[in-house]
């Protein structure tokens, strides 16, 4: 009889515990090279951009509200930084957002930075991306200084934290990131399995 209580105790907590597999690796501390198409059919691939001073990825969607509630944000960021040497790519890894859509989402809201489709959320996966937006600085031997949120609030006018900023401003002035981590939020990544 103990024998059996012992088992249903150690079944209820595997079951609690759960057995689903993770996508990727949370908080990956160096990024793999990879290759992927802009929505204009342009291939690139990480290592193009390793003498910028650093390289900002942010998995962005088009549908998602709080993704597009950053649109404006993330432009600037990429206006402000750009002629001093960082890098910003756009990521959209969600399985029903097509290129068609991307490309015309982008010239709606006036995104200049480049934005590429990971189809199969294949890159999504190799770096644990959940949300959109979600934010991997990397240096250019693809160390992550940084991942986390944009800043601390969806409204604009209530942010208190410009922590992508913050740790920007920290690497162009050769320091350790402060914050290296913070907590993304937004919608889930929609992947095909």
């Amino acid at each position: 009889m103990k024998s059996r209580i012992y088992f249903f105790t150690a079944m209820f907590i595997a079951l609690s515990l759960g057995f689903t597999k993770s996508a990727a690796p949370a908080n990956p501390e160096k990024a793999e090279n990879f290759k992927l198409k802009d929505y204009n059919g342009k291939e690139y691939q990480l290592s193009d951009f390793k003498n910028s001073k650093a390289v900002v990825i942010m998995f962005i969607a088009t549908q998602c509200p709080v993704s597009n509630g950053y649109n404006t944000r993330m432009e600037q960021l990429y206006q402000d930084y750009k002629a001093k040497g960082i890098t910003f790519l756009g990521i959209n890894s969600n399985k029903e957002e097509s290129v068609a859509e991307i490309k015309t989402h982008a010239k709606e809201h006036d995104l200049n930075f480049i934005i590429m489709k990971d189809q199969g959320n294949v890159i999504a996966d190799k770096f644990g991306a959940s949300v959109t937006p979600e934010i991997y600085v990397l240096n250019g031997k693809l160390d992550v200084l940084y991942h986390g949120r944009i800043d601390d609030s969806r409204r604009e006018s209530d942010v208190k934290e410009k922590d992508l900023r913050n740790a920007l401003d920290e690497i162009l002035g050769s320091k350790t990131v402060s914050t290296p981590t913070t907590k993304a939020f937004g919608c889930t990544i929609k992947r095909t399995s």
